[in-house]
């Protein structure tokens, strides 16, 4: 009973924080770990990058307890889901600038097992996407559906080149939309250069040129800094830089943006920027 008084101080500690909905907002995957789709992970690469990207902390660890919270005290919560007060021992830091204890503790919305019982998860060993609660030694708040993901020697193999590319010196920097567009005929019937200027979160400049030769394919690149280089080319698929644009572009040239001013060259700007997301495909998540 003082176990479970704790907890339930420490979950309402986190709901007068404003902590609590955004700690387990939306759900934990199913981590059966019995089940051979503990270690079968359905993330794709935008949802790994979604997740490296909003966390301040990714941490491997090893559940030791676990405690549901009663459903009077767990506001939120989706049928057929248990929120659950978690203790875990930390096993390595994979990603993160700040201190991270041997013990951690954390709110997690989980899936219901076929009987309709909590899943005993106790020794399961997890990937934490989360953010340190300040004045809370110990205690992480998970950044989203999919933060608590079943540990696998696959997923880490996926996930390290995703942390390694953010803090490297040449992080592409996160896009927020498009700044300008232009399109220019050329000398040549069928020419065209048409340039996209996009906005940053850091204000770092990015730009994508799209070129049209007769008779030839359209070329278009990414050029991440203020020289715009005419033999850029564009990001391979699954890369850091793809996902920057992949995932963050709108799906149309805003006309706002468009400063063409004669019809045919804006409707080229439209035509090019289009051909931009084709070319990139789309941008798949696991779950909204």
């Amino acid at each position: 009973m003082v176990y479970r008084r704790l907890i339930f101080r420490f979950s309402s500690l986190l709901a007068v924080t404003g902590l609590a909905a955004t700690a387990v907002s939306g759900h934990a995957q199913a981590i059966d770990p019995a089940s051979p789709a503990a270690t079968t992970i359905g993330l794709t690469y935008a949802d790994l990058a979604d997740l490296s990207d909003a966390a301040q902390v990714v941490i491997r660890a090893r559940i030791r307890k676990q405690v549901t919270v009663e459903p009077d005290r767990a506001a939120g919560v989706t049928p057929g889901f248990a929120r659950i007060f978690v203790e875990a021992e930390t096993l390595s830091l994979l990603a993160g600038r700040v201190p991270v204890g041997e013990s951690l503790s954390y709110l997690v919305d989980v899936p219901l097992d076929t009987r309709g019982k909590v899943p005993k998860l106790k020794k399961l060993e997890v990937l934490l996407f989360a953010r340190v609660v300040p004045a809370k030694p110990g205690a992480v708040q998970l950044v989203g559906p999919q933060a608590q993901q079943a540990y696998s020697p696959e997923l880490e193999s996926r996930l390290r080149p995703i942390l390694a590319a953010m803090v490297a010196p040449d992080a592409p920097p996160v896009i927020t939309g498009v700044r300008d567009a232009l399109s220019v005929a050329g000398n040549l019937a069928g020419e065209s250069e048409t340039q996209i200027f996009l906005q940053t979160r850091s204000g770092a400049p990015v730009s994508l040129t799209v070129l049209r030769r007769p008779g030839r394919s359209p070329v278009w690149g990414v050029s991440w800094g203020e020289i715009i280089d005419q033999a850029a080319r564009p990001p391979a698929p699954n890369t850091l830089e793809w996902y920057r644009l992949a995932c963050a572009l709108p799906q149309r040239l805003p006309s706002g943006a468009n400063l063409s001013r004669v019809a045919e060259e804006r409707s080229r700007a439209e035509r090019d920027y289009a051909y931009v997301l084709a070319s990139l495909g789309p941008c798949v998540r696991s779950s909204s």
